[in-house]
């Protein structure tokens, strides 16, 4: 299952690309889809990075939010 955030993706991060990061974190990382929605209902209230607030949540270690970063290089 794909969540996707009525508010759009990340700050200046286009919807399929978004799309693109809610995929990697689910079928790469295996974050729940719990855990997203907890993270993407928060963002909501608070438009920060959703995987800051996945890190601060400790819904991903600081080894995963490396991987998001070094796949939103690349991708």
């Amino acid at each position: 299952m794909i969540i996707h955030s009525t508010q759009g993706g990340e700050i200046k991060m286009a919807p399929s690309r978004y799309s693109r990061l809610i995929n990697f974190l689910q079928e790469d990382l295996a974050i729940s889809t719990a855990s997203l929605a907890v993270a993407l209902r928060h963002r909501e209230q608070d438009p920060g990075s959703l995987t800051m607030i996945l890190w601060q949540y400790g819904f991903i270690t600081l080894e995963q939010l490396d991987q998001i970063y070094d796949w939103l290089e690349t991708a």
